[in-house]
């Protein structure tokens, strides 16, 4: 075979928000961390180890905009793509590189619902919504409040 081949193909979480950068022509940049996770049984002592691994992810033009509109920290994404190492030079002089997947395909694997759960959860106690009325007693997690069920002859 003479040709080359250069694609990853990730399932992994959002470990960060989405970083927008935005140039002048018009076109941008996003850039978000995902992790992927590597569990199994050490033999020796019989515990289980998970080893997370941490890549660097970048969308370009309109995907970066749908990733920073509907993609939040913690939420599932599947990514394909392709490497690519980039070098600079470091505010001491030295050579830097970093490898990041440069995406050409995505689907959000996380439900609407996690989503929500999922931003709800990263955001600080004093945030969140409480109550609309002030006379009430503030409600704790509002993600967990739910209406009674009426009864119904159906057992589903």
């Amino acid at each position: 075979m003479s040709g080359t081949l250069n694609k990853v193909m990730l399932i992994g979480h959002l470990g960060d928000e989405v970083k927008m950068h935005y140039f002048e022509g018009g076109g941008c940049i996003g850039r978000f961390p995902i992790a992927t996770n590597e569990t199994y049984t050490n033999r020796q002592t019989g515990e289980k180890v998970t080893n997370t691994e941490w890549h660097n992810i970048v969308v370009r033009n309109k995907a970066a905009e749908i990733c920073e509109k509907y993609l939040s920290k913690g939420d599932k994404i599947y990514v394909e793509g392709r490497l690519k190492t980039r070098q600079w030079q470091g505010e001491d002089g030295n050579t830097r590189y970093s490898t990041e997947i440069q995406v050409q395909d995505f689907t959000f694997l996380s439900t609407k619902s996690e989503s929500m759960a999922n931003a709800q959860s990263n955001t600080p106690q004093e945030q969140r919504p409480v109550s609309a009325n002030p006379g009430t007693k503030p409600v704790e997690n509002t993600a967990h409040v739910s209406e009674p069920e009426p009864e119904d002859d159906l057992p589903f």
